[in-house]
């Protein structure tokens, strides 16, 4: 499944990217998110609790980030393991760009889910993972502002 979107973000690029690898400010706009810790060198495991439908669970998460372009883009690859629910993988590539005073964010997805998970119907987890994007997207932007 592929999801993308587009956000005006209200700061300069640098300080969008310095954001967007702050793990504490992660942690903030991920909803569920119970924690994010540095696994190494550009990873990162996390723990989030996520519910698809009459699916809920707590996923054990590993990030890496790669094709770096500071400040400008990234791949962030990722693998949830939710147990008995199932798993969660995919790869977004992020881009960031100036607008005026603010800075363009785009990415696209692409993911994939198995599993209890994958039984729910693609649809409905395209439409969850959706609005978790969209949810983290708008805390993420009122965090920058202040907010």
């Amino acid at each position: 499944m592929i999801i993308e979107g587009e956000y005006r973000l209200p700061c300069d690029v640098a300080e969008a990217w310095r954001a967007l690898n702050d793990p504490g400010m992660l942690k903030l706009c991920i909803a569920g998110c119970e924690s994010i810790e540095q696994a190494g060198e550009n990873r990162y495991e996390c723990l989030i609790t996520a519910k698809y439908g009459p699916v809920k669970t707590r996923f054990k998460t590993m990030l890496s980030v790669t094709n770096i372009n500071e400040p400008h883009s990234y791949t962030l690859t990722g693998e949830g393991k939710g147990g008995a629910a199932g798993f969660g993988k995919g790869k977004a590539d992020v881009q960031l760009a100036e607008d005026g005073d603010g800075t363009l964010l785009r990415y696209q997805a692409e993911f994939s889910v198995g599993g209890k998970l994958a039984q729910v119907g693609s649809r409905l987890v395209a439409s969850t993972t959706k609005k978790m994007s969209n949810d983290f997207f708008t805390r993420f932007s009122a965090e920058l502002a202040g907010e």
